[in-house]
């Protein structure tokens, strides 16, 4: 159902982003990033998160990680991640394909700003093999997720920017 929702979610709203499916399993960071031949800072990676009462996600690059003093300052509560049971519930996306895209129930969506440092990312398509190439100003309007500062990043002298290359196995639908 999850890859399904997602399809229809683009043909309706983005029809020219074509879903890329892989062999090799995208469920992870490293996985993503491997199978699609990009640094694990280009994936988009999507947080299914509760702060107060009211779940939402947040995409954010691939290896920043939440800052729970950021995140209290903005939501006003300590932000706790969703367990696998009710990420599936409220998005219909399995863990390790949590997107933002065609959605089982309707949740307020961040993007942190974290992800404006590239042009393209690549966040997942609702399933453990599949991603999208997108823009992160794109995703943002396409999901009408609002931009936020919720997550640090790692040392700089750590990172390395590398330009996007295809794995010889992802084909786009």
């Amino acid at each position: 159902m999850s890859a399904e929702s997602v399809r229809a979610f683009l043909a309706a709203n983005a029809p020219d982003l074509p879903i890329i499916e892989v062999a090799e399993s995208t469920a992870t960071v490293e996985h993503a990033a491997r199978a699609l031949g990009v640094e694990p800072a280009r994936i988009a990676k999507t947080l299914a998160i509760r702060a107060g009462g009211e779940p939402f996600l947040l995409v954010a690059r691939g290896d920043a990680r939440l800052d729970n003093a950021k995140s209290k300052r903005h939501f006003g509560a300590r932000p706790r991640m969703l367990g696998p049971e009710e990420t599936f519930e409220l998005t219909g996306h399995q863990v390790g394909g949590v997107c933002p895209f065609g959605l089982a129930t309707p949740l307020a969506v961040y993007c942190d700003l974290s992800l404006q440092a590239f042009e393209i990312v690549y966040p997942a398509a609702g399933s453990l093999n599949s991603s999208v190439e997108i823009s992160p100003r794109r995703l943002a309007e396409l999901v009408g997720a609002r931009w936020v500062d919720l997550c640090r990043l790692p040392d700089r002298a750590a990172v390395r920017l590398t330009p996007p290359r295809f794995h010889p196995s992802a084909e786009p639908l």
